[in-house]
């Protein structure tokens, strides 16, 4: 039986006093790839940064294990030295910081200090990782974010997860604002790490990422609380008949 990663029970959680998760359940195991959906105000991207440890949320109540673990008392560094990974949904220009020194820093972060290794072998890596994530080795030298259209944003985001390796990968709506070539790659990539110990939690509006994407599980968030999950198929009625007529057939409050 695949171990339990990520178990969230009851979680309530707000942000300038307006709470916006409801006592929401989730469970995540080794090596599975879940899909979370559903309305825009739903909470979504809210659960992301709760997990991650964002300082403007506060935790009003419930319970979030991380391998057994109590989260919610981890630091931010600590939950990415753990394994978690958050992709952001709106990633920030940072000038003056060259994205090899940007990554390096990461990397020998989560690392244990024995592993840490010199730029010399940390461009040898970022090579090899850069072209899996599809991204030109002439960014190497750019800094951050800076320039980047919408779409070489997002692969700079799916870059850090590969050099990362995170036992689970938070992807906030990594294929928003892209084209559809750019949506391949992501899932290209995501294909070619999906194994036994990693796991995924796909963020999206998007239903169609699913063609390319098969997830274990898919999610309908509504009003902070996860209301109906299923497989590929319950994305797909959802696309069909769009979220309230679906909510509507389901018998499902509807905001």
């Amino acid at each position: 039986m695949r171990k339990v990663l990520l178990a969230i029970k009851g979680l309530h959680a707000r942000v300038q006093n307006q709470e916006i998760l409801h006592g929401l359940d989730l469970e995540i195991r080794s090596g599975e790839f879940h899909v979370l959906m559903g309305p825009n105000g739903s909470g979504k991207s809210t659960l992301s940064s709760v997990l991650m440890g964002h300082t403007s949320y506060e935790v009003s109540a419930g319970a979030v294990q991380w391998e057994g673990k109590n989260l919610l008392k981890m630091k931010p560094e600590e939950r990415a030295r753990a394994g978690l990974f958050l992709s952001f949904q709106h990633p920030r220009e940072i000038p003056g910081v060259n994205l090899v020194s940007f990554l390096k820093s990461s990397y020998n972060a989560v690392q244990t200090k024995d592993a840490k290794i010199s730029l010399f072998q940390f461009k040898k890596m970022l090579i090899d990782k850069m072209s899996v994530a599809g991204m030109p080795l002439g960014f190497m030298n750019r800094y951050l974010n800076v320039g980047f259209s919408g779409g070489e944003k997002k692969k700079c985001e799916i870059l850090q997860m590969v050099l990362l390796e995170p036992k689970l990968a938070i992807l906030d709506e990594p294929d928003s604002g892209m084209d559809l070539d750019a949506v391949k790659d992501i899932c290209r990539v995501i294909k070619a790490l999906r194994n036994p110990k990693q796991s995924f939690l796909l963020i999206t509006h998007n239903p169609r990422i699913l063609d390319c994407v098969l997830p274990d599980y898919v999610h309908l968030m509504v009003e902070g609380k996860i209301v109906k999950s299923g497989g590929v198929e319950l994305a797909k009625r959802i696309e069909k008949e769009g979220y309230v007529n679906f909510m509507k057939a389901k018998g499902l409050k509807i905001l």
